[in-house]
């Protein structure tokens, strides 16, 4: 028995939060629904109470008829839901010569169309692109504040822009019919700015992103930690979405993904894929990986490991049999430790210490490099923790760790010098631009003086 007790029967607004509750039979305690709507969103919903009762909370982005088919396990029903477009019209340009010929939408898909990565508005400056790592600036002329706003309206609704400059700064994502973008919205002296990051409808896979191959035997792990870090704009996310769409084409996993915003967009395929947006889907990162642990995943994404609270449900998450996906903004595997490990008191590190060393499985780290045929490409300083390293981190040996890394090119290990000189030797790169990008030159100008 499925019956629902409480759903919406007038038409609800875009993002208003719906309640949907009902019951089922008491011998499902315990037991989670499966939800889908539109047959596009599917996802595991909350479990059946000891009372039979269950409760949904819910919110469409969109306006437009859709629908919402709730199962537990035979049982099923489906419950219509018009979603009003609540948007404000944008107000008539004061502007019309900058604000009609230039849109948003414009500036986007010139950048898309182009190639471009992101996208640079400032209130007071010309807009930029960033091409292949390159700030290149445009022939538009300066943005005014009027023209911001339009901006701003085709972008997000009316109460996030009141949200924005009570903020001062607000994340998000959008899509276009081309596109979809990641955005940061944050004040300067000059005024409102924005940069928007393209992100490809299609997901690359790893052999044409070029990655390592032990990228693959690492998305066949069945727990551990698994770390892809390095600065911003380095590539993190499109490496983790190309492990993420490798293993939804060849494993039936359950994989949840808690992110800041939702990024790459996967659809089931082998897997059952669960995206969830901190501050749509979830209130904040530690809340949806709690959850998580209790929704039957086998593997679990974090968009980014920010606090002692995440990396604590992410080790134990980890250590319960769990793969478990995360970024760190570091620039290599060992510092990554260290990193996690200055999150805490130190009379709290040592404990901690043997916790990374058992329940951690990877750390790739990596960066971008522009190739002698202006493109880019991926280097990296890889660690796999074998019962070796496992040792070394609880000792603290890093140079012992640094060393393994070095000699264990069968395990899939490599140090960034190592990386790049396999692109020099590859005629990806000069030794110029290697030598640039090195965390350690001198050893780097030895490699190419020595043959290795």
């Amino acid at each position: 028995m499925l019956k629902i007790t409480q759903a919406p029967n007038t038409p609800v607004k875009q993002q208003q939060k719906l309640v949907i509750m009902g019951v089922a039979d008491t011998t499902m305690a315990g037991k989670h629904l499966a939800l889908a709507i539109d047959d596009t969103l599917k996802m595991v919903g909350p479990v059946v109470h000891a009372n039979g009762s269950w409760h949904i909370d819910l919110a469409f982005n969109k306006p437009g008829n859709h629908y919402l088919a709730i199962a537990l396990e035979k049982d099923s029903v489906k419950i219509p839901i018009l979603v009003e477009d609540n948007s404000p019209p944008p107000p008539p340009p004061l502007n019309p010569a900058k604000t009609n010929s230039l849109s948003l939408e414009k500036l986007v898909r010139e950048a898309y169309e182009s190639n471009y990565s992101d996208v640079h508005l400032a209130v007071g400056k010309a807009p930029r692109f960033r091409h292949k790592g390159q700030i290149e600036i445009t022939k538009y002329p300066e943005v005014d504040n009027t023209t911001f706003l339009n901006w701003l309206r085709e972008l997000i609704p009316e109460e996030d822009i009141q949200e924005f400059k009570n903020r001062l700064d607000l994340d998000g994502a959008a899509q276009y019919d081309f596109a979809r973008v990641r955005f940061n919205l944050f004040t300067t002296m000059t005024g409102m700015a924005m940069v928007l990051r393209l992100i490809p409808m299609r997901i690359p896979t790893l052999a044409e992103l070029r990655l390592p191959e032990v990228l693959e035997k690492i998305c066949k792990y069945q727990k551990g930690l698994v770390l892809v870090t390095g600065p911003t704009g380095s590539g993190k996310s499109t490496t983790l979405a190309a492990m993420i769409n490798h293993i939804n084409h060849n494993l039936p996993k359950h994989i949840i993904t808690i992110e800041d915003p939702i990024e790459f967009i996967h659809k089931d395929l082998k897997s059952l894929i669960s995206q969830r947006e901190v501050g749509i889907h979830t209130q904040q990162f530690e809340n949806g990986l709690k959850a998580a642990l209790r929704e039957d995943p086998d593997i679990i994404l974090i968009g980014e490991m920010r606090d002692r609270e995440t990396i604590n449900i992410a080790i134990k998450a980890a250590q319960t049999g769990h793969l478990v996906f995360g970024t760190l903004h570091t620039n290599s595997a060992v510092k990554t430790i260290e990193r996690i490990l200055n999150l805490y008191e130190p009379q709290e590190q040592e404990p901690m210490r043997s916790q990374i060393a058992e329940s951690l499985a990877a750390v790739i780290s990596q960066g971008l490099i522009r190739t002698i045929d202006d493109k880019r490409a991926a280097f990296h300083e890889i660690l796999i923790n074998t019962n070796t390293m496992q040792e070394y981190i609880k000792r603290n040996d890093v140079e012992e760790l640094e060393e393994m890394i070095r000699k264990d090119s069968y395990e899939g290990m490599c140090t960034i010098n190592q990386s790049l000189y396999a692109l020099y030797k590859q005629g990806r790169i000069s030794e110029e631009m290697a030598l640039e990008s090195s965390d350690r030159a001198n050893e780097l100008s030895t490699m190419f003086r020595t043959g290795w």
